[in-house]
């Protein structure tokens, strides 16, 4: 796929642009889908952008910390409603939940306390839990959202305690090497942009420092490139279930809390961030350290995303990375033309059990029709669309819409005809004058 002339016109004006009116060193900006760039911009000279030099990832860390609580709870090591204290026994804290951490309801104060972490050598997990206080917790979870760099840190010495590795280890062996991300590690590899703070007075660089954070590594130590934050945001996009399934993807990326109860604009999953645009909402997440910002959002439905990084603490006029990130991506989906659906092929005849409940119902003097997809069955009608999956004889369990989770059963009469089914105790009928 290549986008069209005037949309990346549009594109590397607006990364240009917010170079410039921005101050920023340089801006990195790439339209990508299926895990692959299909549009770079790059702005400035410090150094001149390139898809394969590093920038530090801050924040988009955690998404990468949640897909590792993900794949472990699904291996069951242990359950998201799990009391902290059960992972960390002794913690004054422990009386939250690691769903609650991952969605940042949690209650736990924004930073751990000490001096700031992101420009301060990290110290080791023992550190990290032996400076903890029941003060750490601002209010009960649950009650709103409060996003926390704490929680984590305290994620992440979960999956050390429960699994013997490190968190680098198991960041490396269980997410970046299935998905051949070999330009992202702990600590930059050359080639990679240095970050600065840019003086408001002068516009002089000041070069910052690029320390480890040692236990808060989980929030946000990563550094990556723009050709392998383009196969993340295809994993976001399009699972590889070698990582993770894809209902587990798509439960990361359900909400959790809404961040603005005014707007709802903006909102937070089980470590995905949530962005509403108009009628479109992307998943992805934001990310600063010192020296770096750097954003990622994916509309899911089309697999297209964006990817910005710059080596700067902050944008002068105004201008901010995520805004940056959702303009150029929803840009990209007002301009470029829909992709055609694909072909129509037509079904096998349905066989056995399926083929005694495809056809018309009735229900309420409304007609729905099921037909066969593959071995699932496809149920329309007046607002209606739930695909069923067989679990047993005489009974189906929506898969996907409508009736998500609910029950079909096979209502047989004693001659072993089916006149009638059961979803969720609600009755269809092959007659449309049966009200019953």
């Amino acid at each position: 796929m290549t986008l069209l002339p005037e949309t990346t016109r549009r594109i590397d004006e607006i990364a240009a642009r917010a170079q410039s009116h921005g101050r920023a060193p340089s801006v990195a900006l790439a339209v990508v889908r299926d895990r692959a760039v299909l549009h770079f911009a790059g702005a400035g000279e410090n150094p001149r952008p390139d898809p394969k030099t590093q920038y530090r990832l801050g924040s988009i860390t955690k998404t990468i910390t949640a897909t590792l609580v993900m794949q472990l709870r699904d291996e069951g090591f242990f359950a998201l409603d799990d009391l902290l204290y059960r992972h960390l026994p002794g913690t004054p804290i422990g009386g939250v939940t690691l769903r609650q951490l991952l969605g940042h309801v949690s209650g736990l104060q924004r930073e751990p306390d000490g001096p700031w972490w992101e420009r301060n050598p990290g110290g080791d997990v023992d550190g990290l839990l032996a400076g903890l206080t029941y003060e750490n917790l601002t209010g009960p979870p649950f009650l709103r959202y409060r996003y926390s760099n704490l929680a984590y840190g305290l994620l992440g010495a979960v999956l050390a305690r429960v699994t013997g590795q490190s968190w680098a280890d198991l960041v490396t062996k269980r997410v970046l090497d299935p998905l051949g991300m070999k330009r992202t590690s702990y600590l930059p590899v050359e080639p990679y942009a240095r970050g600065y703070v840019v003086h408001a007075l002068g516009g002089t660089l000041h070069e910052e420092p690029r320390l480890d954070s040692g236990a808060m590594a989980p929030a946000g130590q990563l550094w990556s490139t723009i050709t392998d934050m383009a196969k993340w945001a295809g994993f976001l996009a399009d699972p590889a279930p070698a990582v993770l399934a894809r209902e587990t993807v798509d439960e990361m990326c359900s909400p959790v809390t809404i961040g603005d109860l005014e707007s709802w604009t903006s909102g937070h999953g089980l470590g995905p961030q949530l962005f509403r645009v108009g009628e479109r909402v992307y998943a992805g997440h934001g990310g600063s350290m010192p020296g770096y910002l750097a954003h990622l959002a994916v509309h899911r439905r089309s697999r297209m995303g964006v990817v910005v990084f710059a080596n700067a603490y902050g944008f002068d006029g105004g201008i901010s990375i995520k805004d940056l990130s959702l303009r150029a991506l929803t840009t990209v989906l007002d301009s470029e033309p829909a992709a055609p659906e694909p072909a129509w092929q037509p079904s096998a005849p349905p066989r056995g059990e399926a083929a005694e409940i495809c056809g018309r119902w009735w229900w309420m003097g409304r007609e729905y029709d099921i037909a066969p997809d593959g071995d699932d069955l496809v149920m329309t009608g007046p607002h209606h669309r739930t695909t069923f999956r067989r679990e047993a004889p005489d009974r189906w369990r929506g898969s996907t819409g409508t009736n998500e989770g609910e029950i079909l059963s096979v209502l047989r009469s004693p001659d072993g005809t089916t006149p009638k089914i059961d979803i969720a105790t609600f009755v269809f009928s092959r007659d449309p004058h049966d009200l019953a």
